[in-house]
């Protein structure tokens, strides 16, 4: 079976937290929850490239690059290297919106 992991993941701002997207059944997580009202042509294509790559038939990297480009556009694409980070009792917390996330350090 073929890996369905991107080489590396996008993080997706989801109100006052971030999301991992870090594979392609996260991406169709993702296109699942994603607001029907913010859904539009490039959103149609988009889950319909996933399926494709879903059955083999289209690159993943072409799909992590095409989300990544979508988020953008929705501006939701989160870049987790310009929060502040701090580490407290073992997790790693972002400062976002003065909201403070935490991720378990690896």
């Amino acid at each position: 079976m073929t890996s369905t992991l991107f080489d590396r993941p996008l993080f997706v701002k989801r109100g006052h937290h971030i999301q991992e997207v870090a594979s392609l059944e996260d991406v169709f997580d993702l296109l699942d929850d994603w607001p029907a009202e913010r859904r539009g042509m490039t959103y149609e294509v988009l889950v319909k490239a996933c399926r494709l790559a879903a059955q083999g038939i289209f690159p993943l990297n072409s799909i992590r690059e095409n989300v990544r480009r979508y988020l953008i556009k929705e501006r939701a694409l989160a870049n987790i290297e310009e929060l502040p980070v701090i580490a407290l009792h073992g997790e790693q917390h972002f400062v976002l919106d003065d909201h403070d996330i935490q991720f378990p350090l690896s």
